[in-house]
């Protein structure tokens, strides 16, 4: 393989890596944009704690007083769709966790320990800065890999050269 078709090769998986957007524009995008909701992550929490307990879907929506109708969606991650906070902090209690911990599992933050306590994560600077400093840990992670195979690339090229 010419070192053409691996920089080529390389390439293509590091653009399906970070997506189709060139990299500079991905960082012109706005706080908000990069902050999205992660019902996928709520539904597996909710999912190993239910199983951990050895409890029932029905036994879990009678614990919290949720229906279960919206315990199975948010299980199976069916409908994406903003939910009162009340139904989270039902569920995170039930479950055993601090009131907001599916909140911030759905927002991406850390969740807090049971014993911290309840913060207003609203539209707080606080919640925009946890939301950035989750993103930019992403965004390093990536970088660290577009270095690491530019490395290999360079390898390759001085090689064939």
């Amino acid at each position: 393989m010419s070192a053409f078709d691996y920089a080529q090769r390389t390439r293509r998986r590091v653009t399906s890596r970070i997506g189709a957007e060139p990299l500079i524009s991905a960082l012109r995008r706005s706080a908000e944009e990069w902050v999205s909701e992660d019902w996928a992550a709520v539904a597996k929490a909710i999912n190993e704690r239910v199983n951990a307990l050895g409890w029932r879907q029905r036994e879990l929506a009678e614990r919290s007083h949720v229906s279960q109708a919206i315990v199975r969606e948010l299980q199976h991650h069916t409908v994406e769709r903003r939910r009162s906070p009340r139904t989270l902090e039902s569920l995170s209690v039930t479950l055993g966790w601090h009131p907001q911990h599916l909140d911030a599992v759905l927002a991406g933050r850390t969740p807090p320990q049971r014993d911290e306590p309840v913060r207003d994560y609203g539209d707080t600077v606080q919640a925009r800065l946890d939301a950035l400093d989750q993103r930019l840990r992403e965004i390093t992670d990536r970088l660290d890999d577009l270095k690491s195979d530019l490395t290999t690339v360079m390898k390759h090229v001085r090689a064939d050269s």
